[in-house]
């Protein structure tokens, strides 16, 4: 279930920088059950300036559904906790609501769960 979601203006660098996370428009939500949260920022960036988000707090997600778009030159940060196991690595292509970004490891009693990129654009992946 989405817990919280926090729209912040900022500014509209290239969104591969750094500092666009902290500078940057930025929608964050934070979607909590199973004993985990995940937190992930759709960062707008130096082109696109356009951040759409369909969902608000009390609405429940499916692994790999859409909650928003984000376009071009935009990036996601996503945050997860000890209890995941990140498998994809630096250099690595993930799409949209079917690449699986981690999985839920031995510390937690949901196996098979996983966390998937859901946002509208191919990323790459950086470390």
């Amino acid at each position: 279930m989405i817990s919280d979601v926090r729209y912040r203006k900022g500014r509209f660098l290239v969104a591969s920088k750094e500092c666009a996370s902290s500078e940057n428009e930025q929608n964050t939500l934070t979607v909590e059950g199973n004993s985990t949260r995940v937190v992930f920022s759709q960062i707008a960036g130096l082109i696109a300036r356009r951040i759409v988000c369909n969902k608000k707090p009390g609405d429940t997600v499916a692994a790999g559904e859409r909650v928003g778009l984000i376009k071009f030159g935009s990036r996601v940060d996503v945050v997860l906790g000890m209890e995941w196991d990140i498998v994809v690595r630096p250099g690595m292509h993930v799409s949209a609501g079917s690449s699986i970004l981690a999985r839920r490891n031995n510390l937690c009693s949901n196996e098979g769960a996983v966390a998937t990129m859901s946002t509208s654009e191919p990323v790459t992946c950086r470390g």
